[in-house]
């Protein structure tokens, strides 16, 4: 069961893919992107703007618990994947603008920095057997704070309308539902959730990715149990949004973003440093980056590594956060608007170095479970060797 999640997600997005290069290409395209509902939704859009706010409220909610009383709980532990996450931005970036530096594509350096949450998570839970599971949090921890420099590279490096009354009236309901939660002590969902919703709408007013809500309305949410609670509402609303995040949304997140048309007849020769950029940026950019900063800031004293976890299990996963997918291909859709042809060369690089992303964490992880095993505390255990 635990690998359904994950398994559900790989389906979604064959199917998508399949669709979207079959005779019937345009219909899932006119479904997805130009029926209209709500008056200027589409399907597109309410997956991604607001179904997956949903998501992040959730990993919000998985986080701050970590924070509060997990994994994160003190600053050394909580800072490890902030500083992996920068090195996990700024290493990639580096490497695109080496081989796209001063050409057509110099725009498009905001494409290897992201890592797609939803399916970084996904692949993880297929894979739980061979990487460490104490080492989901940090994945989650840093594909979050990966997100939230992708969402701002986007508002404030290929965006020049935010809105920033809209999103001065977010944070101001933002001060409200923490102020509900320590001051005031309200322990009922239902007036968090019914701001919240405000606050979707006014980050999605402003021109900000409107996911970003999910992540305050999570941090606003009581954590503690009054004394007539048995739990406290967070974990009540962690454990219901769980099964509808995992088997509803993440795989319509699936097939509405990865109808990838594979155009064979574009001329990729000319678009070499694209192509190099992107996959180098993401398979090998993203894992250099991430144990680099990681390394370094462990060495210095600045932080620690997750409790039970050994350099090679994080290698495992800081390769996966190379899955760029999703989040890639809607930054390569803003930063090349009025070129597809060079969008469509970056959806198909965001696929393979997604691909070998995934395939190499596949390699490490089983060479590491082979020389390893895992506790009931999720400890790594050297096998003795004659």
């Amino acid at each position: 069961m635990r690998c359904l999640p994950g398994s559900l997600l790989i389906c979604a997005t064959i199917i998508s893919i399949t669709l979207a290069n079959s005779p019937f290409s345009s219909v899932y395209h006119h479904l997805l992107g130009e029926f209209k509902f709500l008056g200027h939704f589409n399907i597109h859009m309410l997956v991604n703007d607001f179904l997956m706010a949903i998501f992040f409220l959730l990993v919000g909610l998985e986080i701050k618990h970590e924070l509060l009383y997990g994994n994160l709980s003190s600053f050394k532990k909580a800072s490890f994947p902030i500083f992996s996450a920068l090195g996990g931005v700024i290493v990639p970036a580096i490497i695109f603008m080496v081989f796209n530096k001063g050409t057509q594509f110099e725009a498009g350096v905001g494409i290897p920095i992201s890592t797609d949450i939803a399916f970084a998570v996904g692949i993880f839970m297929i894979l739980k057997n061979k990487l460490n599971p104490a080492l989901k949090i940090f994945l989650l921890s840093l594909a979050v704070v990966d997100d939230l420099i992708s969402i701002f590279v986007i508002g404030f490096l290929y965006s020049s309308n935010i809105n920033f009354k809209f999103l001065y009236l977010a944070l101001f309901f933002t001060c409200i539902l923490i102020y509900m939660n320590i001051r005031l002590r309200i322990n009922k969902i239902y007036p968090y959730l019914i701001i919240g919703f405000f606050i979707w709408g006014l980050i999605y007013l402003s021109g900000v990715h409107a996911t970003i809500s999910g992540v305050l309305i999570a941090i606003s949410i009581p954590s503690t149990k009054l004394r007539n609670e048995k739990k406290p509402i967070s974990y009540k609303l962690e454990h219901k949004l769980s099964p509808l995040c995992n088997l509803f949304i993440l795989p319509l997140f699936a097939l509405a973003n990865t109808a990838i048309t594979l155009n064979l007849n574009i001329d990729i020769s000319s678009s070499d440093t694209l192509i190099k950029g992107i996959i180098a940026g993401l398979s090998i950019g993203k894992p250099l980056g991430i144990m680099t900063f990681a390394f370094i800031a462990t060495m210095l004293g600045l932080t620690e590594k997750p409790k039970g976890s050994t350099w090679l299990s994080i290698f495992s996963v800081s390769i996966l956060a190379g899955v760029g997918f999703t989040m890639s291909i809607f930054i390569s859709e803003i930063a090349f608007t009025n070129n597809p042809e060079f969008v469509s060369i970056a959806k198909i690089s965001i696929l393979l170095a997604s691909l070998i992303s995934i395939i190499s964490t596949y390699i490490i992880a089983t060479f590491a479970s082979k020389n390893t095993s895992f506790n009931k505390n999720y400890t790594f255990k050297h096998k003795k060797t004659a």
